[in-house]
């Protein structure tokens, strides 16, 4: 890896190591859903029960957001990268999985939670020091498809795993990869000097080199250059229109990764491990969507298509057929309806990440760590929302003396995230921007 890093620009190898680090996050995130899910069942926990041990994950992750973009920020991305990946990989590793001993679990997926929440405000200060601007949509897109592409890994081997080996082993293995994550950033991963700072290199963006935020002084010591105009941020439409993107495409993409596999045991009485492949298909789909997306945009723009038009387009064009997937999704009583749906609405969903999700670069690539903060926290509040009313939605359901196997219990499941995501399209076309608006 050292030789082929050597060979390429030093961006393409931060790149390639943001993606395995969103890789190893989601293979994290599926695989607890996944063996919780088997160990919770085989006791009988119920399913409001199982909705918030699975959404206690975004508690914690809900709280350092923010605080991520800022830290990041303050002392660089890179070093809290590496220090929210050892954080998160050590608790998998100490920590037993036993859904009787709720508690323990409640305070181990708290942490991992918190530790997570670093990741992706940092991702994006690391990226915006190093990407330049005609690069930003096919990077950001490699960087968030491993995401895809972990969660697709992980519904492909994790239930075999947890099958054969039991539970437990999941967390060892997923421990296993943080470090060896770790290992990979701590050697490789490095803040960019003056010479490797992003310059615009096409016509139209307008943009002099990205100042560094994370300067040393004269001590040694990091400080942020300038004040966070967090009243600005938090007054401006077109940040808004990213919060609210960010929501809707959380809220249907944590119900799907989290009660998918319970859709397949209860509603369509489907054995994950007799699904074979198929059931990675859809989460492989947003890895080859978000890649065709970034890639797409970036042309879009080289061949003249505005910024602001360009991210509109592919998100509009994105949350609207995922929404319209995602609503005829429980109308399809078999295996192949289902994968086909679930495929349709997360590829497509993808796809619209070239516009809700670069576009903080866009218009505040000096603060983007924190704006994604910002954006990340809308997003975890609604796996909050999302995977615990699910849970209380089939509860209901089942006092209502409705069986889980029939569609109409599973109805407004798929609707709520379908009606957002139609909502908040039309939010980001009416008030997004392609310039810059924070300086």
């Amino acid at each position: 890896m050292t030789a082929m890093m050597k060979q390429f620009p030093k961006r393409y190898g931060i790149v390639f190591l943001t993606f395995l680090c969103t890789n190893v996050c989601y293979i994290e995130r599926m695989g607890f859903s996944i063996a919780y899910t088997v160990a919770a069942d085989a006791i009988g926990v119920n399913q409001s029960s199982k909705g918030m041990i699975l959404s206690t994950f975004y508690y914690g992750y809900v709280l350092s957001q923010i605080p991520g973009g800022w830290v990041a920020q303050l002392i660089g991305g890179r070093r809290v990268l590496l220090l929210s990946f050892v954080l998160w990989s050590s608790t998998c590793a100490l920590v037993p999985l036993d859904p009787k001993r709720v508690g323990l679990l409640v305070i181990a997926r708290l942490l991992v939670g918190v530790s997570q929440g670093f990741i992706f405000p940092s991702i994006h200060t690391v990226l915006a020091q190093w990407v330049p601007p005609h690069e930003r949509s096919r990077s950001v897109s490699l960087t968030m498809s491993g995401m895809y592409l972990g969660a697709a890994a992980g519904m492909l081997l994790l239930p075999s795993i947890v099958k054969f080996q039991g539970p437990r082993s999941v967390f060892i293995l997923e421990a296993a990869l943080g470090i060896a994550w770790s290992l990979l950033w701590f050697k490789l991963a490095s803040d960019p000097i003056r010479s490797e700072r992003p310059k615009a290199a096409v016509a139209g963006f307008g943009e002099s080199p990205l100042p560094i935020t994370n300067s040393k002084d004269k001590g040694g010591n990091y400080n942020l250059s300038g004040k966070v105009p967090w009243k600005k941020m938090m007054c401006s439409l077109p940040i808004w229109a990213i919060v609210v993107n960010n929501f809707s495409f959380h809220y249907a993409l944590y119900v799907l990764m989290n009660w998918l596999p319970t859709y397949y045991e209860l509603g369509l009485k489907l054995s994950l491990q007799e699904m074979g492949s198929s059931k990675m298909l859809p989460y492989f789909n947003m890895f080859i969507f978000s890649n065709i997306g970034g890639i797409v945009a970036d042309h879009l723009i080289k061949r003249g298509l505005s910024v602001m038009r360009t991210r509109k387009l592919l998100n509009t064009l994105g949350f609207i057929i995922s929404a319209l997937a995602l609503m005829v999704l429980p109308t399809f009583r078999t295996s192949f309806g289902t994968v086909l749906c679930s495929s349709l609405s997360l590829g497509f969903l993808a796809l619209g990440r070239a516009g809700f999700a670069v576009n903080h670069m866009d218009i505040a690539p000096r603060y983007a760590g924190i704006l994604m903060g910002v954006s990340n926290t809308a997003g975890t509040l609604a796996g909050i929302v999302g995977v615990g009313l699910t849970g209380r939605i089939l509860e209901a359901a089942k006092a209502a003396n409705l069986d889980l196997s029939s569609s109409d219990s599973w109805k407004p499941v798929f609707m709520i995230p379908g009606w957002l995501c139609i909502l908040s399209s039309l939010i980001f076309l009416l008030f997004s921007k392609g310039e810059r608006i924070l300086d």
